[in-house]
């Protein structure tokens, strides 16, 4: 990715995470742009969860910070980049993202590939998306297995993109497990953007459904996915979110402060 794309998205430093203050337009519209002009990269979309899990590991604190695009993804990020002067960063959340990247290239000028989710979600979704925009160029997709793939499946994988020579590759996994796999593997696939959005996958596939949009605005998006999926998420919410808590009162307190390390 041109240096030059980079230093033009300014960055809120949330715990050492640097996190990309810009609001849900400007991400489509960087995007686009890029992948217009042929730049590459990986853009992670980050939540109090990818935070939480970065400061615990500097190796995935460094894929973040090293992100192309790393989104804001959560309403509390958004809330503490305005309070470090970002009045115009607000939440791109994956799922958004996903539908608003497909609006955008509903005339099928971006090739789209899917990797990701459980057997029959990806075509699930590759059927809901091209029903509601019957021009969308979705090229291909792709289910991996529950482990890191074998040698035969990455080349299985590099030999189908190669064939469809998407645009965007969207990888629908889980944080941090979708942005090692984006940072190991862009320069190993024919493809300008990889883009983890987690759990949009399931969303628009129909597996999931979503929070109201009341919830998603106030910060509780958190609380209503617990209610669907309790015992994967549990940890996840009910020990991160306060340490995050405690951590960025810390950070904006000066009590402590973190650097941006890439």
């Amino acid at each position: 990715m041109s240096s030059s794309l980079e230093n033009v998205v300014p960055k809120a430093n949330i715990l050492g995470v640097g996190v990309s203050a810009i609001n849900l337009a400007e991400a489509v519209a960087l995007i686009l742009a890029s992948v217009r002009s042929g730049r590459t990269g990986y853009i992670a979309v980050t939540g109090v969860h990818g935070i939480s899990e970065a400061q615990a590991n500097s190796e995935f604190r460094r894929i973040l910070n090293n992100a192309f695009l790393n989104t804001p993804d959560g309403m509390p990020l958004s809330w503490v980049g305005r309070l470090q002067g970002f009045k115009n960063m607000d939440r791109v959340y994956g799922p958004d993202l996903l539908l608003a990247l497909a609006s955008a290239s509903a005339d099928g000028s971006v090739r789209h590939f899917f990797y990701g989710g459980r057997p029959g979600i990806s075509e699930a979704l590759k059927a809901s998306l091209e029903a509601r925009y019957p021009e969308l160029n979705v090229c291909g997709t792709y289910t991996p297995p529950f482990r890191p793939l074998n040698e035969e499946e990455e080349t299985e994988l590099i030999l189908q993109m190669q064939k469809c020579q998407p645009d965007i590759c969207w990888v629908g996994l889980s944080t941090p497990k979708q942005e090692r796999f984006m940072a190991t593997h862009l320069a190993k696939l024919p493809v300008k953007l990889m883009i983890g959005v987690g759990a949009a996958f399931d969303m628009h596939s129909g597996r999931l459904r979503q929070a109201p949009y009341w919830m998603q605005r106030s910060g509780l998006e958190w609380f209503f996915r617990l209610t669907q999926e309790p015992k994967r998420l549990w940890k996840r919410y009910l020990i991160n979110n306060p340490l995050f808590v405690l951590r960025i009162v810390a950070q904006l307190a000066k009590i402590k402060a973190y650097s941006l390390d890439h």
